[in-house]
């Protein structure tokens, strides 16, 4: 047959399938498809959902023009003379700076000369009280100019002709080479406050973000706008609150590789934007512009603090979604990425990290192609299951140790669909094997059937030749319970009981040489002889019952079995016991009063059908009311734990000694017992079938006994 040589061939067609698909798997990890990108942008926001990022410290205030603001000072847009007023009161706590969230492209529509244009005023003198009056946009262009202010640009997607300023920006290049064209953000245009305001401030910052899927994960800190180099508003803040005349740019060929104002330099992305690591919304950062203006906010809580004017109010705003699951304000957001930048805790994405990726997923792929041909689908599932939570957990442990962003989803996902390729072409193969067998298995089968069959047969006879143990549950004398577990499927222990008539009990235990089929059915014979001796003799002693039986069964034993027994008939009105013990272990006395535990010692001879004529002679003691018999086979005392060592009949002794006196019935004996014999063999293979009897004797009844003192 050529079965091992095509088994070992199916493996190898299945690995080198297995190899192909993942090797076009490692490829695509490293490939940019929208598909990927989705993939990993919701694996990193699932981060930032289980630990949003822990504020340490709110260097940043946000004064939130809100509803309250709103219903206090009248309909947005305000006049820019509000505006004004609101960044003189910020001005006199003493900000680092002050980022103003609001584009103001247009002259105010509410300035007097704009309102004295438009009306046709016929009282001369308020025309002229209206002229006199300086324009709003005058006003808050002085407050700017007092401020360390900072205006919001935004980039356009076309050229506007806004007149554009910004902080300068010196390019640090490595190498350099005025070719090649770094890889930031641009635009064409840019969308900026009037010039009368613009030309006042102090810094110019651009709040352009592009939602990812509307999403905000990442910022750019710089972009150019129709060839100017401008920064974002969070890092034209930190230039102006550090009174720093300029910024640097570092970049390496295309790539940006740091932006830096004065002393502190953040690493950015290859087109210098970078990822913010969201904390939740923080009521604790807003102030509401009411309050300010009121003298409501306590100066201090605005001294040196980075401040940034927004609207937050609904309708005024669209607000963004971020990773965290929330959606935000845009000064809320900008607000993140300042304290981000001071507290250093940004996300990365390091440049390594798609190798890495690919050759994780390449080392755990090898060794499941290798593995899963081999290994029950079970464990290699088990196996897929391991080596896709170790990559999953390994970039778990670095976004939290090191706030580094590692893609375990493309791997896990990649590992998952080897898995599920090799294991279908691992149950094709199986299937195959199967088929070409299948004459072998269906013989093996109807063999197994047979054997099966005949063993469940003569499980059932064992067992429909037992006594039931509820023919005496209603006789208020005794307390009997008993069982049997053989250590294969049937076995060769054996134990009867019965009544002879109102009085008296007939009960045994016995014990076949070996175990299995052969012994179950020479235990069924004997238990059968022994009962016929009893019943054709029931008034015989006991000892001639057992060289009775011991002849009978002793006929046509070719095999030369023996059977251990030990015999009784218990008088149940007066608790004498006559017994007769065929060598069989002896049994133990429970005594509810001292001596407590003993064990008969008399009436014995050797095992049935060991001597042919051996004549057996029977003995008797006094049972007092209340006393318990425990007989047992050796299965007991033979049990075996997985060291080997035997369960001896000393720790069935020191048990029964226990036992004795907090028992209250046979089952609760036998039960204990059986418990403790199976708790010290620890699921070891048993070495013998197992039985246990247990008969406490009550007592007479109270009439019987009124009665037998009446006829003495």
């Amino acid at each position: 047959m050529n079965g091992p040589g095509s088994a070992a061939g199916g493996v190898a067609r299945i690995r080198l399938v297995g190899a192909i698909l993942l090797v076009a798997l490692t490829a695509l990890t490293g490939l940019k498809a929208p598909w990927t990108e989705r993939l990993q942008a919701a694996w990193f926001d699932a981060h930032q959902a289980l630990a949003p990022r822990q504020v340490a410290t709110l260097p940043v205030t946000v004064v939130a023009i809100d509803q309250q603001s709103l219903q206090a000072l009248g309909q947005w847009p305000w006049p820019r003379t509000q505006l004004a007023r609101l960044v003189d009161t910020l001005n006199q706590a003493g900000p680092a700076a002050i980022g103003i969230d609001i584009l103001m492209p247009e002259a105010d529509a509410l300035s007097p000369e704009r309102l004295l244009a438009q009306a046709r005023l016929k009282d001369p003198a308020l025309a002229a009280a209206l002229q006199s009056l300086p324009s709003n946009d005058a006003v808050l262009a002085r407050a700017l100019r007092a401020a360390p202010s900072v205006l919001a640009l935004a980039g356009a997607p076309e050229a506007t002709g806004m007149p554009l300023r910004a902080a300068p920006i010196s390019v640090q290049a490595t190498p350099a080479d005025a070719s090649v064209a770094p890889g930031w953000l641009r635009y064409p245009g840019a969308l900026t406050s009037i010039d009368a305001l613009d030309k006042e401030a102090a810094g110019w910052g651009l709040i352009s973000v592009d939602p990812s899927r509307g999403v905000v994960r990442r910022i750019p800190l710089v972009a150019s706008i129709n060839g100017t180099l401008v920064p974002a508003l969070a890092v034209e803040m930190l230039r102006v609150a550090m009174r720093a005349p300029s910024l640097r740019v570092a970049v390496s060929g295309s790539a940006v590789d740091a932006m830096a104002v004065g002393a502190l330099s953040v690493p950015t992305e290859p087109d210098g934007a970078v990822r913010v690591y969201f904390s939740t919304h923080r009521a604790d950062r807003f102030v509401s512009a009411v309050d300010v203006l009121d003298g409501k906010v306590d100066a201090e809580q605005l001294r040196r603090q980075l401040v940034l004017i927004g609207p937050t109010a609904i309708g005024l705003h669209d607000h963004q979604a971020t990773p965290v699951g929330e959606r935000m304000a845009g000064s809320e957001i900008h607000a993140q990425l300042l304290e981000n930048l001071i507290d250093g805790t940004l996300l990365r994405r390091p440049s390594w990290a798609p190798g890495v990726e690919a050759l994780v997923l390449l080392l755990l792929g090898a060794v499941l192609v290798g593995a899963t041909p081999r290994l029950k689908p079970v464990h290699a599932a088990w196996l897929m299951l391991a080596f896709v939570l170790l990559p999953v957990a390994g970039a778990y442990a670095a976004f939290r140790g090191q706030r580094l962003l590692l893609d375990a989803a493309i791997p896990g996902l990649s590992l998952m669909l080897l898995f599920g390729v090799l294991l279908v072409l691992t149950l094709a193969e199986s299937t195959r094997q199967r088929k070409m067998l299948e004459g072998v298995v269906q013989a093996q089968r109807e063999q197994a059937a047979r054997i099966a069959g005949e063993l469940e047969a003569a499980q059932r006879i064992q067992t429909g030749s037992l006594p039931r143990l509820e023919s005496l549950q209603g006789d208020r004398r005794i307390d009997l319970y008993a069982t049997l577990t053989p250590a294969r499927e049937v076995g060769g222990d054996l134990y009867d009981f019965f009544l002879l008539d109102d009085r008296r009990l007939f009960f045994m235990v016995g014990d076949v040489a070996g175990k299995g089929l052969s012994a179950s059915i020479f235990m069924a014979v004997s238990k059968a002889l022994y009962k016929s001796a009893m019943l054709r003799a029931p008034r015989a002693d006991i000892g001639d019952i057992m060289t009775t039986a011991n002849a009978e069964v002793s006929r046509d034993n070719r095999e030369m079995l023996f059977v251990t027994a030990f015999a009784a008939i218990l008088d149940l009105h007066s608790g004498e016991l006559s017994y007769c013990n065929a060598g069989h272990d002896n049994p133990f006395r429970l005594h509810p009063a001292p001596p407590g535990l003993s064990r008969i010692e008399d009436g014995d001879g050797p095992p049935l059908c060991a001597v042919g004529d051996f004549d057996y002679r029977g003995a008797q003691c006094q049972l007092a009311p209340g006393e318990m018999l425990c007989l047992m086979t050796d299965g007991v005392g033979e049990a075996q734990n997985p060291a080997g060592e035997l369960y001896g009949q000393a720790r069935t002794q020191r048990l029964l000694s226990r036992l004795n006196a907090g028992l209250s019935g046979a089952r609760e004996l036998v039960s204990a017992l059986e418990a403790d014999v199976a708790a010290f063999s620890a699921g070891a293979e048993a070495a013998d079938d197992l039985t246990i009897l247990a008969l406490r004797w009550r007592g007479p009844l109270p009439d019987v006994g009124a009665r037998a003192t009446a006829g003495t």
